[in-house]
């Protein structure tokens, strides 16, 4: 395939992927980047057409990805988009059919997310300078993605007209433009509050809008300053090193286990499209109990005389 046919057909699942799936450019931007080694591989193999694409192409695409060094969850990600491309090209007819198994073309193992300690968590909420109208904002921030968990994306997106301080909800605009209604504690409702009336008005300037958390020019707060600050608080709060806007949302569901919530009730807060997804934090759970049981039970250990 040349190049300028690959371009339009990229060109036409971007638009898919923007108008249909209502993906944000970042994550557009990332299938992209994971589509161009098959171009390359096709080019590689003088493979000419789409059409030609089979499941015996497609595993030497993948054995040829790790042969250049990708690791496993690359690879991975890699695949999973594959499949969106490949059915995406099937629905419009420029293949037949979706060469790819369902299943086993690839599996990798699941790793149980990091999270955070609740006294870790509560470190890292105090970490911000509150007398300072960006200290405000940035505790409101963190008070929020955590008590409602939320995703980077979710979080500078919200809008002051999202809030209903009185009931404790947030709508929030999730992955393709879904929308849900979370909760958040008296905690993060107190933070906002205060933002809300002596951080916010200090920061606003003539473009702001009704955006909620704004930028020290008045903007909005991008989703990389947010993790730049999450990193910088978790440093400030003495926190292992990894620290991201994802371990807040892990922490989140994490603690709403512990606590006792039903899963299904965690994934429609998390908006979770499958119970599949939020099932791994319940993993995160028993390992932890497993963890506390071997630690505290007089008889979970055997004793020095009995391991003789």
């Amino acid at each position: 395939m040349n190049e300028s046919k690959w371009q339009a057909l990229i060109a036409d699942f971007e638009q898919h992927l923007r108008a249909e799936k209502g993906l944000a450019d970042l994550t557009v931007r990332n299938y992209k980047a994971d589509l161009q080694p098959l171009y390359d591989y096709m080019r590689l193999k003088d493979i000419a057409d789409m059409r030609v694409l089979d499941r015996f192409t497609l595993r030497g695409y993948l054995a040829w990805l790790t042969e250049l060094g990708y690791v496993r969850h690359s690879v991975s990600r890699k695949l999973s988009t594959l499949r969106t491309f490949l059915k995406w090209m099937s629905s419009k007819g420029i293949i037949e059919g979706d060469p790819l198994p369902k299943r086993g073309i690839m599996r990798v193992p699941k790793k149980l997310p990091r999270f955070l300690s609740q006294e870790q968590a509560e470190r890292l909420m105090d970490a911000p300078d509150v007398t300072k109208p960006t200290g405000l904002r940035d505790q409101a921030l963190l008070e929020v993605i955590y008590g409602a968990g939320l995703r980077v994306s979710e979080a500078s997106n919200l809008r002051v007209t999202d809030l209903n301080l009185s009931t404790r909800e947030i709508r929030v605009r999730g992955k393709g433009s879904k929308e849900r209604v979370v909760l958040v504690g008296e905690t993060a409702k107190n933070a906002l509050s205060l933002y809300l009336r002596d951080g916010r008005p200090r920061l606003a300037g003539k473009g702001s809008g009704m955006t909620l958390f704004l930028n020290r020019f008045g903007g909005r707060l991008s989703q990389r300053s947010i993790q730049e600050k999450v990193r910088k608080y978790s440093v400030k709060a003495a926190l292992p090193s990894g620290v991201h806007t994802h371990t807040l949302r892990h922490s989140y569901a994490t603690h709403l286990l512990e606590g006792g919530a039903d899963l299904r009730v965690v994934q429609e807060l998390m908006g979770h499209a499958s119970p599949a997804t939020t099932q791994i934090y319940t993993h995160v759970t028993n390992a932890q109990a497993k963890q506390v049981y071997m630690a505290a039970h007089p008889r979970a250990r055997l004793s020095e005389d009995e391991q003789v």
